[in-house]
């Protein structure tokens, strides 16, 4: 794997990150009920930033610690192979607790990579 390859995985990583928190923003938990392209989208997005980051070299993943990697894979595995039951609760909370933090961290990531 290039750096190249992952500078590029960082980025896909970040930008499907910050899409989702956009995509939320004005939004309600409720809404997320009621719009089924909300939902889908959201799910779509994140499955994307645990795939990227699930292809990642092991380097590039131990280089950077303070990301949790193991958890961004895991909730993609969870995605796509429990698609029928999505906890949107917690979907929810992952969106607003966890990816402004994330995308702080992969920004920080992806500036300071060669």
């Amino acid at each position: 794997m290039t750096r190249h390859s992952d500078q590029a995985r960082l980025r896909h990583m970040l930008d499907h990150a910050v899409e989702a928190l956009e995509l939320v923003q004005g939004k309600t938990r409720q809404d997320l009920d009621s719009e089924r392209l909300l939902n889908l989208s959201l799910v779509r997005l994140l499955e994307i930033v645990g795939e990227a980051a699930a292809r990642l070299s092991a380097e590039t993943r131990d280089l950077n610690p303070q990301i949790p990697w193991p958890d961004i894979i895991g909730l993609r595995n969870r995605l796509i192979h429990g698609y029928e039951i999505v906890d949107f609760d917690i979907l929810w909370d992952i969106v607003h607790d966890d990816l402004p933090p994330l995308i702080v961290q992969l920004r920080q990531t992806v500036s300071g990579a060669p």
